[in-house]
Order: structure tokens, then sequence, then C-alpha cells
């Protein structure tokens, strides 16, 4: 569940629509490659995204979905030798990617002790979204993403309820979907705190404490974490933190890396 770009088709740089924007410096139609794309599937100019406009580029993960498809699926067939294959791998490309961020969280969920009572039906539901991941190109057209990720997110709701059942009522806040742009929450108690879905672009949120919050889904775009405290965030992920920034005081949990581009 971790990008190996060495071991992928450069399918992120493919298959996916670039729309011109503060994140990306040029408009790019899904299927049509990017043009910082080298030969070798490998991106020109790797260690200046940031400087030259595609910070987007840097933020994104595909939660190990490229190599996926393109070692495993179309059993190492690149989309530049065999054309006939191209297609149809950037249109398996989303999908995978959409069930390899859910076997992230639900992996996650199985580690959460107070989620106990759930593990059963977690492990179900991850063995079920496994099995997805293995079909044949053909039936990828057919899998109903959205009805699995609503059951899934479901799922993690309850796991999420049972987790921050730990932390006294008092602390807990329901900041659900809550648009919170620029909020100035630093140094602020969130511990248990219900984040999902919530707007922190460009929050304030260092030195706050975000153990046991769920920020599932939550939008951290140059939110300030510097000297927070995401320990145990629930199901926190790479791509969040890729797109905030913070510093060497950060507290990270540590299935994830401390972004090079955060201040030392």
């Amino acid at each position: 569940m971790r990008a190996d770009c060495a071991n992928c088709f450069g399918l992120c740089c493919v298959a996916l629509t670039l729309t011109r924007s503060a994140d990306f410096a040029v408009d790019k139609d899904a299927g049509q490659p990017c043009h910082n794309l080298q030969d070798d599937f490998r991106c020109g100019i790797h260690t200046e995204l940031r400087t030259q406009g595609f910070p987007g580029c840097t933020v994104y993960d595909c939660f190990g979905a490229g190599q996926k498809v393109s070692q495993e699926t179309f059993d190492g067939q690149d989309w530049r030798r065999a054309p006939q294959t191209a297609q149809q791998m950037f249109q398996v490309f989303p999908v995978m990617r959409q069930l390899h961020e859910l076997l992230w969280y639900l992996t996650e969920a199985l580690t959460l002790q107070p989620a106990r009572p759930l593990h059963g039906e977690i492990r179900r539901t991850l063995e079920k979204t496994e099995r997805l991941t293995r079909l044949a190109p053909d039936a990828f057209a057919d899998v109903d993403v959205a009805g699995h990720r609503d059951d899934v997110a479901a799922l993690l709701l309850r796991t999420s309820e049972l987790a921050r059942a730990t932390v006294p009522r008092k602390k807990k806040r329901n900041h659900r979907g809550a648009d919170l742009i620029g909020a100035r929450l630093k140094g602020a108690d969130l511990r248990g705190a219900d984040l999902r879905g919530a707007y922190l672009i460009a929050a304030d949120l260092a030195g706050a404490d975000l153990r046991l919050a769920d920020v599932i889904g939550v939008d951290f775009r140059d939110a300030e974490l510097s000297g927070a405290d995401l320990t145990g965030s629930l199901f926190l992920t790479q791509a969040q933190l890729n797109a905030a920034r913070g510093s060497a005081a950060t507290k990270l949990p540590p299935s994830l890396s401390r972004p090079t581009h955060w201040s030392t």
C-alpha cells in the first residue's frame, strides 16, 4: 500500500486529468502523458516539482495501486510497448487506487484495540477488498466502487467511534465536514475530535493535540502542523501530511514519513 514508482508505468502521470491551478502548471487530459514523463516512466523534474509549478504531484499518493496495475493486473506489459492495453489500463488505475486507499484504512482499523468487537467484520471487508484488486482487467468496469466505499465508510465510522470513546467525553468535539479554512487552532486540544471531511486548509494547528482525532478525508492543504501531535490520529495518510506544512517538532505515527519539504 505504498507507492513504488520504480515498478509503475507512470500511471498517475498519464491516466489522470490535470487542471492548471496552483497545484499544476498545465492542463492535461486523462490518457495524455505529462510532458515531464520520460521514456523510462520517471519524472524529468522530480526533484524540482514544487519550484516548477507541480506541488500537486508531490502530494498525490496512489497507495501502491500503480505497481499493482502495472505488474500484476497487466503482468508487466507497459502501455508504450503494448499500446492495446493503454486505454483499459488507464481506466483500471483510478479504480485500483480507490480500492488500495480503502485497504490502507481497513488495515489500520485492525490495529485499533478498542475496535476489537469489529475486527471480524473488518477482516472480512479487507479480504473482500483485496479480492476486488485481483480481478481481471475486464472485470473492473463492473466494480461498484461507490457502493463499496459507502459500506467501508460506515464500518470505519463505527471503528472510529469505539476508538474515540476512550477519550473523556468533555474532550471530544464534532467538526465533521466543518469549514475550518484558516482557523486559528494553535495549541488546541483536539483529542478524540471527529474531523472527518473537515476543511482545514491553511489552518493554524501548530502545537495542537490531534491524538485519536479522526482525520479521514480532512483537507490539510497548507495547514500549519509544526509541533502538533499526530501520534495515534485515526486514518491519517501520507498524502495529507505532504499537503501540509510542518517541522521537525511535529510528532508523527511511525507508519508515516516526515515530508522532505517541511522545515527543519
